[in-house]
């Protein structure tokens, strides 16, 4: 395993608002308005967060319209898959109407 991925994916998920983004995430494609209400912090504090977890190859984003939407990517290390199989997943975090969710 490279290595150097092995300590960004650690760093990326060694905090606990970006776990909780992370249990959202199991349950599907969901708007970064969505992850600012359960978080709670601001929408571009919870934007800091996803690219943590997006440049550590963890999650993938795509723009629809005004907003980006975020899901976990398909190809995961054996050490991630791991850490996302204990985590609960967050049925809470569904996208709203206004967010045009397609895929």
């Amino acid at each position: 395993m490279d290595l150097l991925l092995l300590e960004k994916q650690l760093k990326a998920v060694a905090d606990g608002n970006r776990l909780t983004l992370l249990s959202c995430l199991k349950s599907g494609e969901v708007c970064v308005c969505d992850l600012v209400d359960v978080i709670g912090l601001s929408q571009p504090a919870v934007s800091q967060q996803l690219k943590k977890l997006e440049e550590a190859g963890i999650i993938t984003a795509r723009k629809v319209g005004t907003w980006k939407h975020y899901r976990l990517a398909e190809d995961q290390t054996p050490v991630m898959e791991t850490i996302l199989a204990q985590l609960e997943k967050q049925e809470t975090c569904q996208c709203g109407s206004e967010c045009e969710v397609s895929s």
